[in-house]
């Protein structure tokens, strides 16, 4: 979608419930505006932030395969264009001086602009969002024994004195004088301790959550939001940043990281080559009626579950795969 508006996961989801669901005839899912402005997580829209030096590319070195460059891949964190209508309806009831502020943006050298601002139920979201990605992805990677005992302890060492603190205070007949010992024994002692400090590690940073105000703004929607306070937050971003070092870049994961980049690619590239010939009927009702505007097929692959977008990839590229039987 590089020249044809772009694409950002958050930014469909507006689209989405703004636009493609079905709930009502024009209106998407027909949600509040407060909803809406929940799920508008960055309210910049993508030509404003999106910094035109960075062009989507494919890595130089490989000469028989098409390897994506992640970095200049990357999209802003924006909403699509096509969605500008929904927006303007969303901020309508906001006075002028706050709906400027609220979609101000920074610009950044050799990045994408950055949106400064979201909203109170926004804001509460992302909260409950980084809890979840610091502990329980966490808690899924002891699980599955994809990180150590010793490689976690030395990667929170000495960085979670809040959580030490919290512990040897409500706990003070379990740690034996070594607090920090304690923590990564329970975590990897087996399924019961771990439940135990998981379910510790979520109350201590969903108690460290605290409001913040913005002068600036007198919508009470924008003026104020939450965060986690900063001796809480920097344990947090340790255990985010080890979650990500340790699983998420890991060659195991990203193996199929790859190989599901390329088939989105090739199944995307596929249906925009002969739109007539390859989009389910329904689809190309669609995109036919958006006089060929490449965003339906965008929305189609978009919405691909991954047992969908495996089978219409193996029908497509697979020789022995797929029937005429299947349902598309």
């Amino acid at each position: 979608m590089r020249d044809a508006g772009g694409f950002e996961g958050n930014g469909q989801t507006l689209r989405i419930l703004g636009r493609l669901e079905t709930f009502s005839a024009g209106a998407g899912a027909n949600l509040t505006r407060r909803t809406m402005l929940g799920v508008l997580k960055y309210p910049v829209a993508y030509t404003r932030v999106a910094n035109p030096e960075l062009t989507p590319a494919l890595l130089a070195g490989p000469s028989t395969i098409k390897a994506l460059d992640g970095r200049a891949c990357k999209p802003p964190k924006c909403y699509h264009d096509s969605e500008q209508d929904v927006v303007d309806w969303i901020l309508e009831p906001l006075s002028a001086s706050d709906h400027d502020a609220f979609q101000a943006f920074t610009p950044q050298v050799g990045k994408h602009g950055k949106a400064l601002h979201k909203s109170l139920d926004c804001s509460i979201m992302d909260a409950a969002d980084d809890i979840a990605y610091g502990v329980h992805d966490l808690e899924d990677a002891i699980a599955l024994d994809l990180v150590t005992r010793e490689g976690f302890a030395a990667a929170v060492q000495d960085k979670c004195p809040t959580f030490l603190d919290a512990l040897e205070a409500k706990y003070p007949g379990e740690s034996a004088n070594d607090v920090f010992s304690h923590m990564p024994d329970g975590l990897f002692g087996g399924a019961a301790s771990r439940k135990r400090f998981i379910g510790r590690l979520v109350h201590h940073f969903l108690t460290a959550v605290e409001y913040v105000e913005l002068d600036a703004f007198a919508e009470p929607l924008l003026r104020y939001r939450v965060r986690v306070r900063d001796g809480e937050r920097q344990f947090l971003d340790v255990l985010q940043t080890f979650v990500v070092d340790e699983v998420i870049t890991s060659p195991a994961v990203q193996h199929l990281e790859f190989k599901g980049q390329g088939m989105v690619v090739a199944v995307f590239e596929a249906m925009q080559a002969d739109p007539a010939r390859l989009l389910p009927r329904e689809e190309l009702r669609k995109f036919g009626a958006a006089h060929g505007d490449v965003r339906v097929i965008c929305d189609y692959v978009a919405a691909m579950t991954d047992t969908h977008l495996l089978k219409t990839y193996e029908r497509l590229f697979s020789p022995r795969m797929g029937s005429v039987f299947d349902r598309l």
